[in-house]
């Protein structure tokens, strides 16, 4: 079935990149392709000190004169999996099948985001058939994990003034705005102690759809680490235990799907305690069955755990991670529908002596990425932990009045028959960097139906993908106004 997906030059590609493991901060089997592919095809390229490379192409023969574009897309991807998925996202090649129309991995993420992308670029750099202007395709590194290849970017790596971004997973769409944000992270160091209690249990939520931080975050998905934390808050009431580990989430921008803590009882108590787990299953089916109805609240015994947090620490670590800060923090009052400013408790890690918390923080309005951060920021300082806030991105401002907006608005009319929906997103791209590296760059962001990105739910719309790929085409064939 794979082999027969239309269009076969892009799907090509995808198959080809998915073959290759391209975790953030780990591209360099895909760079060492990207530029095999440009030396087969005798074009030029460049690759800078972080890693992004830029493909060129020439001008189709009488578009010569026509502006030059750059495509820019992101090599890395989120690499997320299911608990009990054997996969090395460091070795192993993706697991590609098809579904009711749909591309998926097989107990992984997709890597459609922004995979895609990059196919779509090699497969423009390929074509023979499409009528263009002077071509740049831009890759860059490491977007997923703090856009350090766009930080990373130089003035004159590309010359192109028009950049078609190919980040974005909702076909009818055409964004010309984006959040900035930034990631917040704590940490507290621990002592353990002997543990004194007979039996040791795993909890464990799991189920949870989970899901891209910025494009899920007001979709009422749960948290696995705030219902985890809420259960063991109510059940600190009933049974006496002690913690031994409290573990979930990965990605800073990734809603956390699954969490597990240890935690030591005297055996007598086993009974009552999986009362209370059967208890709070039924209370979050019940209380997510519109938004996460897959979610669950399980237990198994373990051999008995020799050492177990303080009480101190058990006890703060449980009221901070149930009254952390996470979700919406204000809608847009000029963009409806669009979240403004939002917060993501992205990961919580026990260590041997360290607890590690990882959060993350966006807006479309910069001085509220600082506030958030700080309300963030003073709820941990409240419970002892210190913080590092760090790797900053702008925001991308729209400018409605752009020129390839317009292009692009009049391609989509005539090729589809309808206007497409011009948008901001909350999720953060790229082009907010770039246009403060490039002043004066005019962009827009387009791509196909992506669903469930930075989780194993992800999914590609095959039919989507076409006509995504026949609207990079037509934009490319009608770009021919100059440079002023």
């Amino acid at each position: 079935m794979l082999s027969k997906l239309e269009p076969k030059i892009l799907w090509k590609y995808f198959f080809e990149i998915s073959a290759i493991p391209r975790q953030s901060k780990h591209e360099e089997k895909l760079i060492k392709y990207l530029i095999a592919f440009a030396e087969k095809r005798g074009l030029k390229y460049k690759k800078d000190a972080a890693g992004n490379v830029v493909i060129s192409k020439k001008a189709s023969k009488s578009r010569e004169k026509s502006p030059g574009v750059v495509l820019q897309s992101h090599i890395d991807m989120v690499c997320e999996k299911n608990e009990g998925t054997k996969h090395d996202f460091l070795k192993d090649p993706l697991q590609l099948y098809v579904e009711k129309g749909f591309i998926r991995a097989k107990g992984t993420t997709l890597g459609a985001d922004d995979g895609l992308g990059v196919a779509a670029s090699l497969a423009v750099l390929e074509s023979k058939d499409i009528s263009h202007g002077p071509i740049e395709c831009l890759f860059t590194v490491d977007e997923e994990t703090g856009l350090t290849g766009a930080n990373a970017l130089k003035s004159g790596f590309f010359t192109g003034m028009r950049l078609l971004n190919l980040d974005s997973e909702e076909e009818g769409s055409i964004y010309i705005g984006c959040a900035g944000g930034k990631t917040t992270s704590f940490s507290k160091q621990i002592k353990r102690i002997k543990n004194d209690k007979n039996c040791s249990c795993k909890i464990f939520i799991s189920g949870l759809k989970g899901g891209h931080s910025g494009i899920a975050i007001n979709q009422g998905r749960g948290n696995a680490l705030i219902l985890l934390a809420r259960f063991l808050w109510y059940l600190n009431e009933k049974i006496s235990f002690t913690l031994s580990d409290f573990n979930g989430g990965e990605k800073h921008n990734a809603l956390p799907r699954e969490a597990y803590a240890v935690i030591n009882i005297n055996e007598k108590e086993l009974s009552a305690l999986e009362k209370e787990v059967r208890k709070y299953a039924d209370i979050y089916r019940m209380e997510f069955k519109s938004f996460d109805e897959g979610v669950t609240l399980s237990m198994n015994k373990l051999p008995a755990s020799k050492e177990a947090l303080t009480e101190e620490d058990k006890t703060t670590l449980i009221n901070l991670v149930y009254s952390f800060p996470h979700g919406v923090h204000s809608m847009s009052p000029d963009i409806k529908g669009l979240v403004q400013t939002s917060t993501n408790l992205a990961s919580v890690i026990i260590e041997k002596s360290k607890i590690n918390i990882l959060t993350s923080q966006r807006s479309s309005v910069e001085s509220s990425i600082h506030d958030i951060a700080g309300k963030v920021i003073a709820h941990g300082t409240l419970a002892g932990y210190s913080y590092t806030s760090k790797d900053p991105y702008p925001a991308w401002t729209p400018n409605p009045e752009s020129k390839l907006l317009k292009t692009a608005v009049e391609v989509h009319k005539e090729l589809f028959s309808k206007k497409p929906q011009v948008k901001a997103m909350h999720a953060g791209l790229e082009c907010g960097i770039i246009g403060k590296k490039y002043p004066g760059i005019d962009m827009v962001s387009f791509g196909p139906d992506v669903m469930g990105a930075h989780s194993p739910d992800e999914k590609a719309n095959i039919k989507s993908v076409g006509n995504f790929w026949n609207f990079l085409k037509n934009i490319l064939e009608t770009i021919k106004y100059d440079r002023n």
